[in-house]
């Protein structure tokens, strides 16, 4: 009796430790970029760790790619529509957003936590 009850509650201490993971999500965040000389995030992320950027691209003459932390986002000059990119945000460091041929007037930033 006693090695049923010890493995019972060694099982259940195994799946509450699995439930919180399972249930958390990612963070999505939203950008835009064109159709006019617009590039913008709805919200800024302030955390560091994986999060989803999904992208709306309006105009094959803008691009929206993120800089910083060794963040691979680039939705590519001529390209249009809507992507979602997953990147792994560093903390204490600052991302730049930018539109390529525009980065003049195009362009935002946000840093995350240290």
């Amino acid at each position: 009796m006693r090695r049923i009850l010890t493995a019972s509650v060694a099982t259940a201490a195994v799946l509450a430790a699995a439930l919180p993971a399972a249930a958390a999500t990612t963070p999505t965040y939203k950008g835009t970029v064109g159709p006019g000389f617009t590039i913008s995030l709805a919200k800024k992320p302030t955390k560091a760790g994986t999060v989803k950027f999904t992208i709306s691209d309006k105009s094959s003459i803008h691009n929206f790619r993120l800089i910083g932390g060794g963040a691979k986002l680039n939705t590519g000059v001529g390209a249009t529509g809507t992507k979602t990119y997953t990147v792994t945000l560093k903390k204490g460091t600052t991302y730049r957003f930018v539109c390529d041929p525009h980065a003049i007037s195009m362009k935002g930033s946000f840093k995350t936590a240290s």
